[in-house]
């Protein structure tokens, strides 16, 4: 029996380690072989691990450790790799009235650049270029190519683990735009785009401190992909802009919210093999679309995507970006935005890549970037999504810099929200935030602070970022909706009792038990993308609707419950007046539901509520604008909250230790007192919620006249109702917002 081994790793340019998963082998340096003529002269066993001394290793080779009677085990080399690194500009870029290419392909042995006039046509020109000792390539050529097209064809060690293809043409890393053909393996070409031309009209960022943040998260084909939108260019960034439409920023702007935060628009995947397809040794057996909808397969990671432009499709076999419109209309987007006086945030993935396309950085060296099992094949154990980047390597490091300086200088963007960043290292989240903010001070930056395999919001927290507070969102809302309900339906679940409901009202700060230093780094939501919408979670947890039952009224389906329509409203008085920052899911205001529409969806799923959209088509992710109006009470609910919200510093600005909380004796019911000379406001507020469904609650008022601003029948920054003094009763499954009257 021989021990498992582990890994195998080189530690330096002459030295193996080989790790066991029990006590290592005591075995002489002439038993063990390393392929490619390399000589093995000593072999020490230490603990689990032997060592061995060896000749010249060199990092653009692959080697192959042999004992005997056992299998060859590939060598990871990636300690040979990371001293790699170069500060010169990569991409094309314009030099001494010469263009010049550079890309990092330090364990490439070949590197040509074709460049093409016709995308579609063969190259008309091809260069090879040449390496410089940090693993750069580059050539020079005379003269501008604005307009035209390029792509590398890249040679290195062929092994099968390896993904060196001189068959295969890849676009720039560093590309700013590209075209892409509609297919899972979307073939692309980078657009040479000539920089500096774009006329911003003294835009700039928009500066909103974060506690003050109500963010809209959002996806651009899905505001205005519905005929409801009223828009011509369906789907599309011009769409989000057009003027008098019921969706798109129309619709945003009179919810009143200050920042929208887009789901994935970096050029991405949008496509999966088909159905039962074998590729690269795995079969599609999950997506019966064989499309990706959200956008969090990135493939190019400076380029903005190409189909929510006014030429974006998803024809099979097409191309769409051609003429690079994608660029200057984003920037449109973006602009008009700022003009409205909202923040533009991305949500950007760094942590993965598109698994199944011509991804450049698989193509120019897959074990520089990629985290890599002993086999030297991809691991996911963080992300589930086929791969990870190798974000603590140099250059990996530096290109999500890059590129998030790039949207930032390029396209105006004011902040980021980075999907499964705990799958990042540290130093690359904390070298992130200190270069934003060398260029905007007011960035904001949110992390998703976890992977399959970390969890950390305090962590977050103290390197100054923002973070999902899901702890929020399973508090108020719940974990699950059919054994998870939360606080608005009655509940203290999963430990979630009143002290901690409390704190999440407070803005879970660490001097109260929570995981954050500071207020403004609670990012409260109740829904977001994925899983299932506020709205459907609410119809599923009343009981009132059965998400194994296909849906046959839409309209009555739609349209919400009394009973639905009062914990819809205790749920947004909850996130609309607690400490910290506020995320709303878009339809979140008019309790959205998705429904899987019979576009390839298997027949026995048709009908039935999704709670997992990412791989669906416009039809089950779009938002249907005829039913805002359907439950137009709730639209008008949320919307009179961000006006006192936005108007009232008490609900952002008052200091966790200021808040008082009410006692009251009924079973999940909750009351807190926001005095004013805390937050500068000029009123005192209070915030009564009865969650019980059975009870009154009697709450106890601090002296003085207390006006209405909102109730179950409304909700704004005007007073309305008889004055309150000594005592009031909340209604079962009611609410009372106070504003102290001088």
């Amino acid at each position: 029996m021989h021990p498992e081994i582990i890994s195998v790793k080189a530690i330096d340019s002459r030295g193996i380690q080989i790790e066991f998963q029990h006590e290592a082998p005591d075995l002489e340096s002439h038993q063990i072989t390393v392929s490619g003529g390399v000589n093995v002269s000593a072999a020490r066993a230490e603990g689990h691990r032997l060592l061995l001394k060896t000749s010249r290793l060199d990092f653009k080779s692959n080697y192959f450790v042999q004992r005997p009677h056992s299998d060859q085990r590939p060598v990871d080399l990636g300690a040979l790799l990371e001293p790699l690194s170069s500060n010169k500009p990569l991409g094309a870029r314009l030099e001494d009235s010469d263009t010049v290419f550079r890309i990092f392909a330090p364990r490439a042995s070949a590197v040509s650049l074709l460049l093409y006039d016709d995308f579609q046509a063969p190259a008309t020109e091809t260069r090879h270029m040449k390496a410089a000792p940090d693993g750069v390539w580059e050539t020079r050529l005379p003269g501008t190519y604005w307009g035209k097209f390029y792509g590398y064809r890249i040679n290195g060690p062929q092994d099968k683990f390896e993904c060196f293809d001189p068959a295969e043409i890849i676009a720039d890393p560093y590309s700013p735009a590209v075209v892409s053909k509609n297919t899972f393996r979307q073939e692309s070409l980078t657009i040479l785009v000539q920089p500096d031309t774009y006329d911003w009209q003294n835009d700039s960022f928009v500066a909103i401190p974060p506690e003050d943040a109500i963010i809209y998260e959002m996806h651009v084909r899905d505001m205005t992909a519905h005929a409801s939108a009223g828009v011509q260019a369906r789907g599309t960034y011009r769409g989000l802009l057009e003027d008098g439409a019921s969706g798109g920023l129309s619709h945003i702007l009179n919810l009143g919210v200050n920042a929208i935060e887009l789901l994935p628009c970096q050029a991405f995947g949008k496509f999966e093999p088909p159905f039962g397809q074998q590729v690269s040794g795995k079969t599609n057996t999950w997506n019966g679309y064989a499309r990706n909808h959200w956008g969090y397969m990135t493939t190019h990671f400076f380029a903005p995507e190409a189909y929510y432009a006014s030429g974006g499709h998803a024809k099979s076999g097409e191309y769409i970006g051609q003429s690079g419109e994608q660029v200057r209309e984003f920037k449109d987007m973006v602009k008009a935005c700022h003009g409205a006086g909202l923040a533009v945030i991305m949500d950007v993935v760094y942590n993965h890549v598109s698994q199944y396309d011509l991804n450049p950085l698989k193509y120019s060296d897959k074990q520089y970037y990629f985290r890599l099992d002993r086999d030297l094949d991809y691991v996911d154990d963080a992300t589930g999504c086929g791969n990870e980047l190798k974000s603590e390597r140099k250059m990996a490091r530096r290109l999500i810099i890059d590129s998030v300086l790039h949207w930032m200088n390029e396209y105006h963007i004011d902040g980021f929200r980075f999907d499964l960043a705990a799958a990042l290292d540290w130093q690359t989240l904390e070298d992130i935030r200190h270069e934003a903010r060398k260029v905007n001070p007011n960035v904001i930056l949110i992390a998703e602070p976890w992977s399959l395999q970390h969890y950390d919001l305090s962590g977050f927290s103290e390197r100054g970022w923002a973070a999902w507070n899901d702890l929020f969102r399973n508090g108020i809302k719940g974990h699950n909706p059919k054994d998870g309900l939360g606080f608005i339906f009655g509940n203290y679940n999963y430990g979630n009792g009143p002290d901690t409901i409390q704190r999440y009202l407070r803005g879970s700060t660490r001097a109260h038990g929570g995981p954050f230093e500071r207020v403004a780094h609670a990012v409260n939501y109740l829904a977001a993308h994925d899983g299932y919408t506020l709205g459907d979670f609410i119809r599923i947890g009343t009981g009132e609707v059965d998400p194994h039952a296909p849906v046959q009224d839409l309209l009555a389906h739609v349209k919400l419950s009394k009973q639905q329509m009062e914990i819809h409203k205790l749920a947004a008085t909850l996130l609309l007046t607690s400490l910290g920052a506020v995320m709303v899911h878009a339809g979140q205001e008019f309790a959205r539901s998705k429904i899987i529409a019979s576009t390839r969806a298997p027949e026995n799923c048709i009908g039935h509520l999704d709670e997992n959209s990412y791989a669906k088509d416009d039809e089950t992710n779009w938002l249907n604008f005829e039913h805002k109006q359907v439950n137009r009470e709730l639209f008008d609910f949320y919307r009179g909250l961000i006006q006192l919200r936005r108007q009232h510093p008490a609900f952002r600005r008052t200091r966790p230790e200021s808040v008082q909380m009410l006692t009251c004796d009924t079973h999940a019911a909750q009351g807190f007192h926001l005095p004013k000379n805390d937050s500068g406001d000029s009123h005192d507020f209070l915030v009564l919620v009865n969650a019980n469904p059975k009870e009154t609650a009697r709450f106890y008022l601090p002296d003085g006249r207390w006006r209405r601003v909102a109730d179950m029948s409304r909700a704004g920054t005007v007073p309305f109702g008889r004055l309150e003094t000594g005592f009031v009763e909340v209604s079962k499954r009611g609410l009372l917002v106070l504003r102290f009257d001088e």
